[in-house]
């Protein structure tokens, strides 16, 4: 498909809009004007998030909505593309989630991934099946015919399968591109009616030619120009900000974290001192990080910022306290009585700056339609009282691509690359026992003894998590010829990509041995240092 015939296909779907009326109620959630995009419709595939950040690293934005939103909704966003994701369903089960047919009359091009494919392929008269022996994981794919997803691609090459369903007939008038061991028919499309399909996962790194492959539905069959980038959205998302709030005064709770950082960021940038954060140093954080944020921010980007030391307050809240989930509670709470105290001594505060991510928004259920998975804290945590009108303007956006938005912003190296921490700090990293002050700082002086050697060893970006745990037990020890009863620090290290799965890091074993001679060595506390290596699942990344 050219890429003129492409932009008459868009142009169907702009008339298609218009004529349901639904043109004039306003852009979606985070739709940057001016960029092409394409809907990726959600099946319940584990992968389905990862399609549409990968979309978006070819320089497309996309958005995530659920399968069941329906023609008009889609047609909306007025896409140049559809892609349909995987799911766990088998198509011909009662109960398995339907394609629209009216999906098929926008004049886009449609992909098809995985249950996707085969619900094109039943859809349009193939024959779909449960195949005698399921392909999960690497399989080898072959290329009979390259078409437009496969052009200049090599006939032999690995990809990631995930099903037991197969397509053994590709509708009629389409053309079979592929197969593998299990998959007779692995790839199929019809250029005609701009529909394609592939029973493997082309967004997950096993699959190496994947981004090849989507990068060619996305310019030669959708006609993108494929030119959006994170970064790009910053000059958007300043007048966007100066629209809505106006000369109005806006208030940010700052934690410190990547997500609340960017977010104040780009308000101060857009509005400048209307702006004011409040940043509650609750004496939960890792060492020095408040003074960090406090620099960060007063000092070098001049932002108004308010620091509470709460500290000795948080403390007696949390005297006694041993059960995680009541740690959780009080700390939330307590929190937000915090913020809310020094937000009324800030008269004529109309705003409130929030770092909601567009991960947040699918998985709290933000999406038309989409069904809640979690409660996240910074959707569906807000008192239904709440005097503020929010101002999110990472709303759009997943973390790395925050991340890209707050280099682009000047924002520290430490910061942007800051590991993801836990709302309630080190107190949950306590386990089985009360968040003392001594138990904080003897927790704090081991994880900064941990970071600094990870850093040393070059190796702090390649981990999504490295932190210690301090459980509530003593063990006997040996130093100086002398008995000692002390304390164990566990150390957590692991490898992700999104948090959802996560594995156990390989750190080097003369990095484990510097670590856990400094830490016994420089903290009197400690005669023992172990190493979890478990992953998620079964385990979860936090032990609380």
């Amino acid at each position: 498909m050219s890429t003129g015939a492409a932009h008459e296909a868009h142009n169907v779907v702009t008339e298609a809009t218009a004529a349901t009326g639904l043109a004039d109620e306003g852009a979606p959630i985070g739709h940057p004007a001016g960029v092409d995009e394409v809907v990726v419709l959600d099946y319940g595939g584990q992968y389905s998030q990862l399609i549409a950040r990968r979309v978006r690293e070819c320089g497309v934005f996309s958005e995530l909505l659920p399968h069941h939103v329906g023609a008009e909704e889609v047609a909306r966003r007025r896409p140049r593309g559809l892609i349909l994701s995987g799911g766990p369903a088998s198509v011909y089960e009662d109960g398995a989630p339907e394609l629209d047919p009216a999906l098929l009359e926008l004049g886009i091009p449609v992909l098809g991934i995985c249950y996707g494919m085969q619900l094109l392929a039943r859809e349009l008269g193939g024959r779909v099946e449960s195949a005698e022996v399921g392909e999960y994981g690497r399989s080898e794919l072959t290329v009979r015919e390259s078409g437009l997803l496969f052009e200049g691609l090599p006939g032999e090459q690995p990809c990631w399968m995930s099903h037991r369903d197969t397509v053994f007939e590709a509708p009629e008038g389409f053309v079979a591109l592929a197969a593998s061991t299990q998959s007779p028919v692995a790839a199929f499309e019809s250029r005609e009616r701009q529909v394609y399909g592939i029973q493997f996962h082309p967004e997950v790194v096993h699959t190496p030619y994947g981004q090849q492959i989507l990068t060619h539905f996305l310019r030669d069959a959708c006609g993108c120009e494929m030119s959006w980038s994170a970064a790009s959205i910053v000059d958007e998302q300043i007048a966007a900000i100066r629209e809505q709030v106006g000369d109005g005064q806006v208030i940010c709770g700052l934690s410190g974290g990547v997500d609340s950082s960017v977010a104040a960021l780009l308000v101060h940038r857009a509005i400048g001192d209307q702006l004011t954060c409040v940043f509650v140093d609750h004496g939960l954080m890792r060492k020095n990080e408040g003074e960090q944020v406090v620099k960060t921010f007063r000092d070098e980007f001049s932002v108004p910022l308010v620091a509470v030391d709460a500290e000795d307050r948080f403390l007696e809240k949390l005297a006694g306290v041993t059960e995680p989930e009541e740690k959780r509670k009080i700390i939330g709470g307590e929190f937000i009585r915090v913020f809310e105290e020094e937000a009324s001594r800030l008269s004529g505060a109309q705003y409130l700056v929030q770092g909601t991510l567009y991960s947040d928004v699918i998985e709290s259920g933000g999406g038309t339609g989409a069904s809640t998975i979690k409660s996240h804290h910074n959707v569906g945590g807000l008192p239904d009282d709440l005097e503020f009108e929010l101002v999110e303007p990472l709303r759009s956006l997943f973390k790395d691509e925050v991340r890209a938005v707050g280099a682009e912003l000047g924002l520290p190296e430490r910061l942007v690359w800051r590991q993801p921490f836990p709302g309630p700090g080190l107190a949950i990293r306590i386990v089985g026992g009360e968040a003392t002050k001594e138990r904080l700082d003897l927790l704090r002086d081991a994880d900064a003894v941990l970071q600094d050697e990870i850093r040393q060893a070059g190796l702090y970006r390649e981990l999504w998590q490295s932190f210690c745990v301090l459980p509530d037990i003593r063990t006997v020890g040996v130093q100086g010829d002398e008995r000692t009863y002390g304390y164990v620090v566990v150390i957590r290290a692991v490898t992700s990509d999104d948090a959802m799965t996560a594995d156990w890091a390989r750190l080097p074993y003369d990095l484990l041995e510097r670590i856990a001679s400094r830490m016994i060595n420089e903290l009197r506390e400690v005669n023992r240092v172990v190493l979890d290596i478990t992953s998620k699942p079964p385990g979860t990344i936090e032990w609380e």
